[in-house]
């Protein structure tokens, strides 16, 4: 990520206008757009999370929701963002980048109506079959839990079709370096779910609420789509009828199969942990995705936004830069550091102060926000991990290798199922019963939290760092060596761990009786301060850019 992307842009690519590439900021100009964006769309989500907290808790009534609103979306996943990152962006980026700007259009005509005709029929077979479906991914759901799962994922396996529609939006839009709206366009989804609790939250209760919530959500993922679609017509008139049969065409199609195939067996472990959550308390599966809401959020933040960003100025360098490629990757996987190390450490040894502040209201209790805590902090293990790894699969996107990020995946998911299973048996055996008391095998589950859900979470955090491990490896190979970054990384973590700690030792126990936003505002600015501060003092370089970059922006005096 050092210097600017200009440096590859060839002549015949500067012939083709302005208009065609408006923005030719460097990739941390457009990192920092993506994150911006992502972050809105972030804090539209924490908001959604929190109202859905307020009003469904860990009740059966939230884990219906959640597991309606995650199986449909295996077809977002499989056909969505992940892989046409790895497949159209590469190759429409660089028919830009030589400017042939009507084979470019034909090829973005070509994706948009294939994508339409297979989530159509994925779409109407997945509303079809949802008795089947529930029963083969959420075997542990019985009587009202698996009825009602059942109606939110016939009207939700449609929104995920207009979704994947959106992805390919968001495609054309990051191609041509106009980041924000396509990342900030999620909010729209977020507010139709918010404006649909708002409103009916004061008239309907229990499952009729989450019927009501789904038709909110199918009609965000339209508006999704149609927000971007103006910003899409603008930039790109498809250049004529589509033509499947075209070279870059089949280029898509040929790196899409091992992108799908790895985006798949992610879905399948994502379905693992569904399937074993299933089978634990009721509030389980709605636990999960408390944490998880937390969890990806630096690493979409901070990793995707990098990625994404990169994604399109590597692929402009071509598959020969290896040079150029590494300098990028290095510095990405600096920066990503630098964010993500004080967002682990933090939720490790202050996640209840973020989780309370964010769920803690309504029917989600206290008892909630320590078990979504200790399952954040579970996943919290792997986050480094995670959100690396996305940056190390757009530089393998870029070489348009799509093989190798897709076979370390498969290993990923092997090692998640059998680690978190492991860990799920062992953790359930035991159960939080108060704020500071666990014991072992609990009676009465009326008022216990079993932690098996955190042994899940654990499984796929220790998997994450074999995935990391493997592509790091491949990676070297292909460029010839990349630096260690190892004594960054102590650095960083012992500026993260000394406020963390202090915090949580010294400072909380004297303001636990304060109400958890309070607590919050009070506490996270004080570490985030503090962790900034000992890192510049310790000499982290990268701390320090950051800074002057996001300060600059701030104060409007440039990047």
């Amino acid at each position: 990520m050092t210097g600017s992307p200009d440096q590859g842009t060839s002549a015949a690519a500067a012939q083709s206008g302005a208009a065609a590439h408006p923005s030719s900021g460097s990739g941390r100009q457009s990192a920092h757009i993506v994150a911006t964006g992502i972050l809105l769309s972030r804090i539209a989500g924490l908001i959604r999370d929190r109202i859905i907290a307020q009003f469904l808790g860990t009740s059966l009534f939230a884990s219906a929701f959640r597991a309606g609103l995650r199986m449909p979306n295996v077809l977002q996943n499989l056909l969505g963002e992940g892989t046409l990152s790895a497949s159209f962006i590469p190759v429409y980026s660089e028919l830009l980048e030589r400017g042939e700007t009507e084979a470019a259009g034909r090829l973005a005509g070509t994706v948009f109506a294939m994508l339409l005709a297979v989530a159509s029929g994925f779409a109407l077979l997945g509303a079809t079959a949802a008795p089947v479906l529930v029963s083969f991914f959420f075997p542990g759901f019985s009587g009202e839990l698996r009825a009602l799962t059942i109606r939110c994922v016939r009207i939700l396996f449609p929104m995920t079709g207009i979704l994947v529609l959106s992805a390919w939006a968001l495609g054309i839009l990051n191609s041509h370096r106009r980041f924000f709206i396509s990342y900030t366009a999620p909010v729209a989804w977020s507010a139709a779910i918010i404006v649909t609790l708002f409103v009916f939250g004061g008239r309907l209760t229990g499952a009729d609420l989450v019927i009501a919530a789904c038709w909110g959500a199918l009609v965000g993922g339209a508006l999704q789509f149609l927000v971007q679609l103006p910003w899409v017509l603008r930039l790109e008139r498809f250049g004529g009828w589509p033509a499947p049969g075209s070279s870059a065409a089949k280029r898509v199609v040929r790196n899409a199969g091992p992108a799908i195939l790895g985006r798949g067996v992610v879905q399948i472990s994502t379905y693992v942990d569904l399937l074993l959550a299933s089978t634990l308390f009721e509030g389980a599966v709605a636990t999960l995705g408390y944490a998880q809401t937390l969890y990806v959020l630096p690493v979409s933040l901070f990793g995707m936004a990098i990625a994404a960003a990169e994604l399109p100025e590597m692929s402009r360098q071509g598959r020969a830069a290896s040079d150029a490629l590494r300098a990028r990757l290095e510095s990405g996987l600096r920066q990503i550091a630098v964010l993500v190390v004080p967002s682990a450490v933090g939720y490790i040894v202050m996640g209840d102060v973020i989780v309370g502040a964010l769920y803690q209201s309504g029917a989600f209790h206290r008892l909630d926000t320590l078990l979504v805590w200790i399952v954040l902090g579970a996943y919290s293990f792997g986050l480094i991990a995670s959100t690396s790894t996305r940056l190390y699969s757009s530089a393998f996107y870029a070489l348009q290798n799509t093989k190798t990020p897709a076979q370390y995946a498969a290993i990923r998911v092997v090692a998640a199922a059998a680690l978190g299973g492991t860990l799920m048996l062992i953790g359930e055996r035991y159960a939080l019963v108060s704020p500071l008391r666990i014991i072992a095998n609990p009676g009465d589950l009326t008022t216990a939290r079993p932690l098996g859900a955190a042994g899940l979470a654990l499984g796929a955090g220790l998997s994450a760092w074999i995935e990391w491990m493997l592509l790091r490896r491949s990676m070297r190979r292909h460029l010839g060596g990349l630096a260690s970054g190892a004594r960054v990384m102590v650095r960083l973590l012992v500026s993260a761990a000394i406020p963390a700690l202090a915090l949580r030792l010294l400072v909380l126990p004297r303001l636990l009786t304060l109400h958890p936003i309070p607590l919050a505002a009070v506490v996270l600015p004080v570490y985030g301060i503090a962790y900034f501060a000992i890192a510049m003092a310790v000499g982290v370089k990268d701390v320090r850019h950051i800074l002057v970059r996001t300060l600059g922006r701030a104060t409007g005096r440039g990047p």
